[in-house]
């Protein structure tokens, strides 16, 4: 049976480390503070913000909410994000996505300035990640880095594939992977034979937001498996991308569902916010 990637328990050591950073900054009297915009209420929107709250609470963040209307207007919210932009009291903030039908996600992410761009996905901050500049790094894959790093996983030299090319996960995560020296090779719905692909995979990153699509016979003997995905099953609990029961008898690591990536794409949010706040106090470069 292959080792636990417990998400929980490393999520757990990065709210501590930032916890402690946050009060050395308050300390000196220095803001550390996480904005969101929330638009509608989607339940699952207004479930996830209200965890981000608590979250921040525990590490010592100030954590403000900008609730808006289903019908609110793209200028007004735009207007928000200038402002937001501007305010020096906010280290930084994010727009929870989905967003009702008819206002456009991108262009108001667009706006965000990259210091303040916690969520990491605004074209510029994929363009500095790109080409490897200084950037606040998106939470999913930064975490998945994290917990591999975290439990010993060696990337420098091995070979990684990733299932799945979002802007979200895949694209960054394969750019993470590359900056960690891993050989990397991304798959996605027009990949010939995707099991000859996988198979050679030392780690094993599946993020296509297909339920249990990958099993055992898709694995290398030994191979690392990160599974991304989270599916709610009609008789109740949730499963991801990844068969766990099959492939945790090949694997020699793997992640839960739930319990692996999710904790450590909440607690690389806190990290983000308490770097944007160092940013402005030119700490970090």
């Amino acid at each position: 049976m292959a080792k636990i990637l417990d998400g929980k328990a490393a999520a757990g050591e990065v709210r501590s480390e930032v916890a402690s950073e946050v009060a050395e900054l308050k300390e000196r009297g220095v803001p550390v503070r996480l904005d969101v915009v929330l638009v509608g209420k989607d339940p699952a929107s207004v479930t996830y913000v209200a965890s981000k709250e608590r979250d921040s609470e525990e590490v010592g963040i100030e954590s403000r909410v900008h609730r808006f209307a289903a019908d609110v207007s793209q200028a007004e919210l735009a207007g928000l994000v200038e402002q937001l932009n501007e305010y020096e009291a906010v280290s930084g903030f994010f727009i929870q996505l989905p967003l009702p039908e008819g206002l456009d996600p991108l262009s108001l992410i667009s706006r965000i300035t990259p210091a303040k761009d916690v969520d990491g996905l605004s074209p510029e901050s994929a363009g500095r990640l790109a080409v490897g500049l200084p950037s606040l790094l998106p939470c999913t894959p930064h975490g998945i880095i994290q917990l591999l790093k975290r439990n010993g996983v060696e990337l420098a030299g091995r070979e990684a594939v990733v299932v799945g090319r979002s802007n979200l996960v895949g694209k960054p995560l394969a750019q993470l992977l590359l900056r960690e020296n891993a050989t990397v090779t991304v798959c996605h719905s027009r990949t010939r034979d995707l099991r000859e692909v996988t198979r050679r995979a030392e780690v094993l990153v599946v993020a296509a937001g297909r339920r249990e699509m990958v099993g055992a016979e898709h694995v290398r003997e030994g191979a690392v498996v990160v599974d991304v995905g989270i599916h709610r099953r009609e008789e109740g609990g949730l499963v991801g991308d990844v068969r766990f029961e099959e492939v945790d008898r090949v694997a020699s690591y793997i992640t839960p569902v739930p319990g692996g990536v999710g904790p450590m794409t909440r607690a690389m949010l806190l990290h983000n916010t308490l770097r944007a706040a160092q940013m402005t106090e030119g700490e970090l470069v």
